[in-house]
């Protein structure tokens, strides 16, 4: 390394005093030392709940009700999903389970209604524009 580099950072050259400030709160920190409590510590604990991993459904019936909605089966499950949510907020797991099912099967026959009704949008126009050829 350069001897010249090496002088021009260092705070002998700087043309700057050392900062005191910094010395005297030093200073002070070392002459207080430890707090000296006669008490014991005392420690507390806090319990947390963990969360229960029981699917509530929401995404699937809010993609349900927005993209195939046939006889609002997908607006059902969705009321079904956040009534299965509330019930997992407030901690009655039985119940939200109860809800978080008839979402499910509401959601699994929306999606099968909704793939049926889209196959027979594509493929009963094909086969009549085929007919009139």
């Amino acid at each position: 390394m350069n001897h010249t580099v090496q002088t021009f950072f260092s705070p002998v050259n700087s043309g700057q005093p050392p900062n005191y400030e910094i010395l005297k709160e030093e200073h002070k920190v070392a002459m207080l030392g430890a707090p000296h409590n006669p008490a014991p510590p005392t420690s507390t604990v806090i319990h947390i709940r963990s969360e229960t991993s029981m699917p509530d459904h929401v995404v699937w019936s809010l993609f349900n009700t927005l993209f195939m909605n046939p006889c609002c089966l997908g607006f059902i499950a969705f009321a079904y999903s956040m009534k299965s949510r509330d019930r997992k907020m407030v901690g009655d797991l039985t119940g939200a389970q109860a809800y978080a099912s008839t979402a499910k099967c509401l959601n699994i026959w929306a999606l099968i209604l909704g793939i049926l009704m889209t196959i027979l949008l594509i493929v009963v126009p094909v086969l009549i524009f085929q007919a009139h050829q």
